[in-house]
C-alpha cells in the first residue's frame, strides 16, 4: 500500500505538473519539444516517441528492481524485503553503487535523521492516507477523461481522452 500510494503521489503531482507545464528544452536530440499544454496528459504520453516511452518504463524497472535487492553476504548494500523482516516503504540508499549519487530517493537533505519515533509513525499514517487520496485522484482525473460526466465535480476541467489509458504503447508502437 505504501509503494503504490507513493506511485499515485507522483503520478497525481506529475498529471497536474503536465497539464500546465511544458519543459522549455528539447525532448530529443533531434531539437524536437515535448508536446504542449494543448494536450491532456494521457495525449501528451500518447505523443512522446516510443524510445522515450521505453526509457521512462527501464528507469521505474531499475528503481524497482534495485528496491528488491537483498543485502548479499559480506555487503552492506540492500535491506531485508519487508516480506522477510524487512521494514515496509523503506527504499535502500544508492551508497552500494560504484560511482556517485548525490541524492538518496528518501530523506535526500538528511531532514528526518533526528526524528523521534512517534513523529515518524504520524508522518507514515499522513503518508498512507495522502496516497490513498492520490489514488483516488488519478483515478478521478483517468475516469472523467475516458467518460465524460463520470465525475461531476471535474466536469469541463480535464479534457476528454479517446485512447485507451490502460495500453501506454497502443498508439505508436513502432519504432
Amino acid at each position: 500500500e505504501i509503494k503504490h500510494g507513493r506511485v499515485a503521489m507522483a503520478a497525481f503531482v506529475g498529471y497536474c505538473v503536465q497539464s500546465n507545464f511544458v519543459f522549455p528544452w528539447s525532448m530529443t536530440m533531434a531539437g524536437e519539444g515535448f508536446p504542449s499544454t494543448d494536450l491532456s496528459p494521457p495525449e501528451q504520453w500518447d505523443a512522446l516517441p516510443l524510445v522515450a516511452k521505453i526509457q521512462i518504463v527501464l528507469f521505474v524497472g531499475f528503481l524497482e528492481w534495485y528496491s528488491e535487492l537483498t543485502p548479499g553476504e559480506g555487503t552492506d548494500s540492500g535491506l531485508p524485503h519487508y516480506t522477510k523482516g524487512g521494514q515496509p516503504g523503506k527504499y535502500p540508499t544508492f551508497d552500494a553503487i560504484p560511482h556517485s549519487v548525490p541524492f538518496n530517493l528518501y530523506d535526500p537533505f538528511k531532514f528526518s535523521t533526528g526524528m523521534s519515533a512517534e513523529t515518524k509513525e504520524r508522518r507514515l499514517r499522513a503518508e498512507i492516507n495522502n496516497g490513498r487520496l492520490a489514488q483516488l485522484g488519478i483515478f478521478g482525473f483517468l475516469c472523467e477523461q475516458t467518460i465524460p460526466g463520470s465525475v461531476p465535480a471535474l466536469t469541463g476541467i480535464v479534457k476528454p481522452y479517446a485512447g485507451e489509458a490502460m495500453a501506454p504503447f497502443e498508439a505508436n508502437w513502432t519504432f
